[in-house]
């Protein structure tokens, strides 16, 4: 695992040095640092970086000298980071995304749809609907490189954590550029063996006797597509998982009856739709890019290429 899996970034292009109480202190060491907050341990971000553990050692002990302050205190479960060091990581992680934004732009050739762009969208679109979209456009760009970063959480666009995303809420910045595709159906399914052993549900009160598949805490879109369905944000679930992907796999293999977006069931002739049109609920998607991306060839050949496949995805 490199570190660019952690969005961590070796600034190859530029010698970058801060200086902190008039001592100077390399990038190198800030992308350690971010490391090892994410790891919890000196071994942990030596294998994410691939350096050596008293490489990082050195790193940490070099940014505790600059600050004149502790960074991480040893404890059993790892190293916890001090009042200082959580003050300095939304900078080490600004200037982590600022380098990896520098490092796609500079890696493309002006006019040409070439280099790196990195798209985010959740777990469920990135591995069940994006891998075809993204092949078509990488055999009409061979050059282009894509970046998928997979989370349920809303990457900071602004920031330019990612270059182009797609999302389950409209945009509320105004320096971002965005299109609406329109409503992704939710539904109830379940596979057709588990109906099979248990019977499927009559109307909601029945839906009510069944193993139920849900989210144990609800995300910010989560809470938004339900907040006038208080019925269905109250239900007990007998699986809980906040991985709307692990949550697809528990239906797909018989665990009970949940909720998926109806277009990725039509495509598995084991899933069934429970209380067809009982549920009504959504999910509202916008594909967003920074408004300084628009004219960038890699950007705009990619926000056009998700744009067209996602509303061939969601046609009925």
């Amino acid at each position: 695992m490199n570190a660019a899996t952690y969005g961590i970034v070796y600034f190859h292009l530029f010698d970058i040095r801060i200086c902190m109480s008039d001592a100077v202190t390399s990038w190198d060491y800030y992308c350690t640092f971010l490391a090892v907050l994410r790891e919890g341990s000196l071994s942990g971000a030596a294998r994410a970086l691939g350096l050596t553990q008293p490489t990082v050692g050195r790193h940490i002990d070099a940014l505790e000298e600059a600050s004149g302050a502790r960074l991480f205190l040893r404890t059993q479960q790892g190293l916890l980071a001090t009042e200082t060091a959580l003050q300095m990581k939304p900078y080490a992680e600004t200037m982590a995304a600022a380098a990896a934004t520098l490092l796609r732009t500079a890696s493309s050739r002006p006019g040409a749809v070439t280099g790196t762009v990195r798209i985010s969208a959740s777990e469920v679109i990135g591995v069940e609907v994006l891998p075809p979209i993204i092949a078509n456009l990488q055999e009409i760009y061979p050059e282009l490189e894509v970046e998928l970063s997979l989370s349920d959480e809303v990457e900071d666009l602004l920031k330019h954590e990612a270059d182009v995303a797609v999302r389950m809420v409209a945009p509320k910045q105004g320096a971002l550029v965005s299109r609406r595709i329109g409503r992704i159906p939710l539904g109830f399914h379940a596979h057709r063996r588990y109906l099979e052993v248990h019977g499927t549900p009559a109307d909601l009160n029945e839906l009510s006797k069944h193993r139920l598949i849900g989210f144990d805490r609800g995300l910010a879109y989560v809470r938004a597509m339900l907040k006038d369905r208080p019925e269905v944000a109250a239900t007990h679930f007998a699986l809980r998982t906040d991985s709307n992907l692990a949550q697809l796999a528990a239906i797909r293999a018989g665990c009970g009856i949940g909720i998926c977006q109806n277009a990725l069931a039509r495509r598995d002739p084991d899933l069934v739709s429970v209380l067809p049109g009982t549920l009504d609920l959504s999910l509202e998607t916008f594909i967003v890019m920074h408004e300084n991306l628009k004219t960038a060839p890699r950007c705009r050949a990619t926000f056009d290429a998700l744009v067209a496949g996602l509303l061939d995805y969601i046609a009925p």
